[in-house]
This record gives C-alpha cells, structure tokens and sequence, in this order.
C-alpha cells in the first residue's frame, strides 16, 4: 500500500492551541510536493444525558462568524494532552455546570484528516448533577440549555447544529443503542 513519505518537516505558526507545520513530502509515485497540516491536541466532546435530554451549549464561533448549538466539547491548555475522560468530565464541568457520575467512551472521531491531526474522544455522560459553570474567557458568551431527542433531531435536520463533531457523536450515540 502506497503511503506519503514526510521528508522534512518546518513550523510555520504556533499558539497556546495549535501548530501549523509544512512538510516536504514524496509521493507514492516518486514525485515531491508539500502538505500542510494543522497540529492541534486531542478533544473530549460530552453527550450530557439525563435520560430524557441532551445538554448543549451555544457560542460564537469566530472561523464562522455565527452562533452555533454543540455538545460540549474542548481541549487542555497550551497544547497539553490530558487523560480523555479526565478532560471530557472538566468541559462538561466548565462549560454547562454538570457532573456526571458515568462517562462512556462511544467512540474516536477525525476532525478533518486531510488537513488536521485532530482526533477527538466522544463521551456519553450520565448520572447528571447541576452546578456552576467555569467559563474560560473566550467562552464568556457560552450559555447552555435541556434539549429533548426530538428537538436534537430537528436541530440537526434544519442545519441549527451545523457542527460536524457534534453530529458525527449524535450519529455515535445512535449507534450506541440508546
């Protein structure tokens, strides 16, 4: 099986939450070329469920410019790796208030292999307690709500949750028997 074999590699750009690297790469038929790719750590995305509903949170999205409906999802700071449940319980925590007693791993997601080597872990959050968010400050005009199956369904139909990690966890969900 033909792979692309990485020749030589150069950051471009870094911040506290992502690297964008150049790399000189051969093809499988020889030839030579360059491929970007955005490093960036793995996320935890949470399906807080209580039976009944589903949390979602809502926030500007800058890249988009517009309001977007998702599960709760982040990762650590300044590009560190964290443990995936140990991560997925503090953005449940951070973002909505909850905590959970259970969280069930349903499943890894690429973000968008041909360009990032984001993965993501999706968690199935259950046995719900309520409490304070914790906010970063870029989430500050974050809010949250309940939402019923039926209305998560016709969110997704209607392209309210456009968010593809979200949806693609949905769809796990789904998968998952429930």
């Amino acid at each position: 099986m033909p792979i692309i074999e990485r020749l030589a590699s150069r950051e471009i750009y870094r911040n506290p939450w992502l690297i964008l690297r150049e790399d000189d790469i051969r093809r499988p038929d020889g030839s030579p070329g360059i491929y970007a790719v955005l490093d960036k750590p793995t996320y935890a995305l949470v399906i807080p469920h209580d039976g009944k509903r589903f949390r979602l949170v809502e926030q500007f999205r800058y890249p988009v410019g517009a309001r977007r409906w998702e599960f709760p999802q982040g990762t650590a700071p300044d590009l560190a790796d964290t443990e995936p449940a140990e991560l997925a319980a503090r953005e449940l925590r951070e973002e909505t208030g909850l905590t959970a007693t259970s969280f069930e791993a349903l499943g890894l997601l690429d973000v968008a292999p041909g360009m990032t080597s984001q993965r993501g872990w999706v968690f199935l959050a259950t046995g719900i307690s309520e409490g304070q968010a914790a906010r970063e400050h870029e989430e500050q005009d974050m809010r949250s709500a309940w939402f019923s199956r039926e209305d998560v369904e016709e969110m997704i139909r209607s392209g309210v949750i456009a968010d593809a990690q979200s949806v693609a966890a949905y769809g796990l969900f789904l998968l998952h028997g429930r």
